[in-house]
């Protein structure tokens, strides 16, 4: 068969495979199209609204569960509606876990004391966040683009701590592929199915701290993301410190030197 007409076909049968929408978000659904710009075609629209229904669902159980105290954080519905996890991961997750040069290890200081908590904000050390979308593919600083060299870090949080207070911020690579980091919104993000082994994204270090009084649940780590202002927390997520490496913040950690 042609390509095109198989093309079609498929998505055809797609089409005619989504389910019947729910008429009771129809105001919703062309409210999110408005506020997005989302334009479909007519085969497209069904499928699209499919997904972007079923999100719907998942966000509200979720925030559901938080309301009964089981959940650290919110979703929220976003821009990336109306795409599965699979697609998702594909368009948004771009880090090729690509060995740079081997280089020096970060030398922790053995008197220097470290704080509970830092935040480089603060101190305007970091550039606002961006839209990947704008800026191309995101590139982590890791990349070894154009850089002279690095300084890799141990693969435990206690010396990604150490090296963000004395350092500043940490280039990180995490697994950001699951339908909760996809819509958080706010809080502290630990989810147990946020693989420590499988990174696809890089993402900045930018602090750490803690809500409330400092206990084992209640650490995060001030997290720098390229999906724009308006996804988490004005661009940012808090994630789970000190929980057995979640989502694998410590695997690959380190930054350049200049």
């Amino acid at each position: 068969m042609n390509p095109s007409l198989l093309l079609t076909a498929l998505c055809l049968g797609i089409a005619s495979a989504a389910p019947e929408p729910d008429p009771r978000v129809d105001a919703q659904w062309n409210q999110w199209k408005a506020t997005h710009g989302k334009l479909y075609n007519e085969n497209e629209e069904g499928w699209r609204r499919a997904v972007w229904e079923k999100n719907v669902k998942v966000i509200e159980l979720h925030n559901q569960e938080h309301s009964q105290g089981r959940r650290n954080f919110t979703m929220a519905m976003n821009a990336f509606g109306d795409m599965t996890s699979e697609e998702f991961r594909q368009a948004m997750n771009g880090f090729q876990n690509q060995k740079h040069k081997k280089g020096e290890m970060f030398q922790e200081p053995a008197l220097a004391e470290i704080p509970p908590s830092v935040d480089w904000r603060e101190n305007g050390w970091v550039t606002p966040v961006k839209d990947q979308d704008d800026t191309c593919k995101y590139k982590p600083e890791f990349s070894a683009a154009n850089d002279t060299g690095f300084v890799d870090i141990h693969k435990n949080e206690r010396s990604l701590m150490k090296a963000v207070a004395s350092v500043g911020p940490i280039s990180v690579a995490v697994d950001a592929g699951l339908a909760s980091f996809q819509f958080y919104e706010k809080g502290i993000y630990y989810d147990p199915d946020c693989s420590s082994k499988d990174l696809d994204h890089g993402v900045l270090v930018v602090g750490y701290g803690f809500e409330g009084v400092e206990s084992d649940n209640n650490k995060y780590w001030i997290v720098k993301n390229s999906w724009g202002t308006k996804w988490g927390m004005d661009g940012y997520i808090k994630m789970a410190k000190d929980l057995d490496n979640h989502c694998g913040i410590a695997s690959m950690a380190s930054y350049p030197t200049v």
